[in-house]
């Protein structure tokens, strides 16, 4: 028969209603604390699927490939947790679908990084090319900036070697998070805050927001480009339109969930997940 696993390293909101709602609903599933485990003496086997609920989006890929290679289902799949972990080939994909996105450029040297800017303009938006919560963003608004952050970037290691940086976009203090599930969005948030980074990791606080035809016209897109299961879509507002600024592949749904919303995410992940057992 087959069996459910929610693997995880640190027990969040998100890790403790997927539990009850496993529970609740009457699943035969298990709760994989991996923290301190090792491949491979992991359970899993042909049949049976598995959330990879793990902090670290390296370690989630890590644990997914594994997984898929004993007949596994993951949600999502690995290769749909490596391209969302890594804002290069998200940008490069949503490029190739046509889907608007704000104006982007890779650089790989701090010289290309400082000749990009000059087609971008400042203030300009350097990530890295992985990391989630807002991490290590910088709000870049002239040249003297950007050079000294790119000098201390380009001796921070290979992870800091390509420069991944965005147009700034003025989003009057929002930006929404929509979540997906199995291709048709379960909820929209607007996340509010009067810091640039409106993540709610770092403070930004959630409202409801309608789906209108355009958004989930948008966010359809979005799902044939990307592919997975669940899917986490942040977007700006501009005066044309919608940008989608990134995408998540493993996302925290605390914000969206419950009262809110009205939507039991954690509930509907579950039912999902399990239903790809009976497949």
């Amino acid at each position: 028969m087959a069996h459910f696993y929610i693997f995880y390293t640190r027990l969040r909101t998100e890790e403790k209603l997927l539990f009850q709602a496993a529970e609740g609903k009457g699943l035969p599933f298990s709760a994989v604390n991996v923290t301190d485990a090792f491949w491979p003496d992991l359970p899993g086997e042909k049949g049976d699927v598995a959330l990879c609920r793990c902090v670290s989006q390296t370690q989630n890929s890590a644990l997914a490939i594994l997984l898929e290679s004993r007949g596994v289902v993951t949600v999502n799949s690995s290769d749909v947790m490596a391209l969302c972990a890594d804002k290069v080939t998200t940008a490069a994909k949503l490029t190739s679908a046509g889907i608007p996105q704000p104006e982007y450029a890779v650089a790989f040297s701090p010289e290309g990084a400082l000749e990009a800017a000059k087609r971008l303009g400042y203030p300009l938006v350097l990530k890295p090319p992985t990391g989630s919560w807002g991490r290590l963003l910088a709000k870049v608004n002239d040249t003297d900036a950007l050079e000294a952050i790119a000098e201390h970037k380009a001796h921070m290691g290979a992870a800091h070697s390509v420069f991944f940086m965005q147009q700034f976009i003025e989003k009057q203090g929002f930006d929404l998070r929509a979540t997906l599930l199995g291709g048709k969005a379960l909820t929209v948030i607007k996340r509010c805050s009067a810091h640039w980074i409106t993540n709610t990791a770092r403070g930004a606080y959630p409202e409801r927001y309608p789906l209108s035809p355009e958004l989930e016209k948008l966010l359809g897109q979005v799902q044939n480009a990307i592919g997975g299961a669940v899917l986490a879509v942040d977007l700006f507002e501009t005066p044309d339109g919608w940008l989608v600024n990134e995408v998540n592949g493993q996302p925290e749904f605390r914000s969206s969930d419950g009262e809110l919303t009205g939507v039991d995410i954690a509930g509907s992940l579950v039912e999902y997940t399990w239903s790809l057992a009976k497949q």
